[in-house]
């Protein structure tokens, strides 16, 4: 069986924009002080309904089913791994999970498991195109020639 690439959550539109921005003002990264910065929370529902159709606080909002997990919950490195094995990576470049992951965590779960939102198209990597017909015709030229 082949292991399809995971998507990779810092490449949907705005997610680096906010990753940087939380880098630079680290208090941003926390949901409770998203009153703090009203700038930083206007750009994250933006980019979350963009992204998932639903902005944290409608996530916060939607029913969830009996047999929820509660991935949005967990700790970061644990929030990361139950994410891969769903085909997400929720890491940055040096495999650490995304400072802003507490924002998109509820968004990206209740699309991914088709709760609530919507996850953006993703187009599959096209198969590679291989000439097959002309490989058979090379053989039999070197068959015939024998």
């Amino acid at each position: 069986m082949t292991q399809l690439p995971l998507r990779r959550l810092l490449d949907l539109p705005g997610i680096d924009d906010l990753e940087l921005k939380a880098l630079m003002k680290p208090r941003a990264a926390d949901p409770d002080e998203r009153h703090a910065f009203p700038d930083i929370a206007e750009a994250i529902d933006e980019t979350a309904r963009a992204a998932f159709g639903l902005t944290p606080d409608e996530a916060e909002a939607v029913a969830l089913p009996a047999d929820w997990d509660g991935i949005e919950r967990l700790d970061p490195a644990d929030m990361a791994e139950a994410f891969a094995a769903a085909g997400w990576d929720v890491t940055d470049a040096r495999r650490k999970p995304l400072r802003m992951l507490a924002h998109w965590a509820l968004p990206l779960a209740l699309s991914m498991r088709g709760v609530a939102g919507a996850l953006p198209f993703h187009a599959e990597p096209d198969q590679p195109v291989t000439d097959w017909g002309s490989n058979l015709k090379t053989e039999a030229t070197r068959f015939r020639k024998r």
